[in-house]
């Protein structure tokens, strides 16, 4: 993640531009995932497969059906149809980058389209 401390005094208005995307410039998907599997306390040792699904790139931690231990896709242009698709999964827990979705609705929506496909999912936005 990037750094973004900054002191009241040093803010300004141009600085919102430059903080639309939250992740540090350089950073690969698979650097956002073992990031994301530390936090989240997920064993490293678990088999991790890459698929894709509707043109986007998917890790499944933990098994590719049903119920794996995490889904993550940090892709961009996520749309709500993506999302009720890697929903049929009914991963443990899902992940998605910040400044992936489509749109403001779409992120505001996937929550909503868990608690129905998929109620027992953790959803985290990075």
């Amino acid at each position: 993640m990037r750094d973004i401390h900054y002191s009241p005094e040093a803010l300004s208005q141009d600085l919102l531009s430059e903080n639309i995307d939250n992740i540090r410039e350089g950073r690969s998907s698979e650097d956002l995932l073992f990031q994301v599997l530390l936090d989240w306390g997920v064993d490293l040792s678990l088999p991790i497969s890459r698929q894709e699904l509707d043109g986007k790139t998917i890790f499944f931690v933990d098994g590719a059906e049903k119920h794996m231990a995490l889904a993550a896709c940090f892709d961009l242009d996520i749309d709500e149809g993506f999302v009720k698709q890697l929903a049929e999964y009914e991963p443990l827990r899902v992940v998605f980058r910040d400044a992936g979705f489509a749109s403001d609705s779409v992120k505001i929506n996937v929550e909503q389209i868990f608690a129905q496909k998929s109620p027992n999912t953790d959803v985290k936005v990075i």
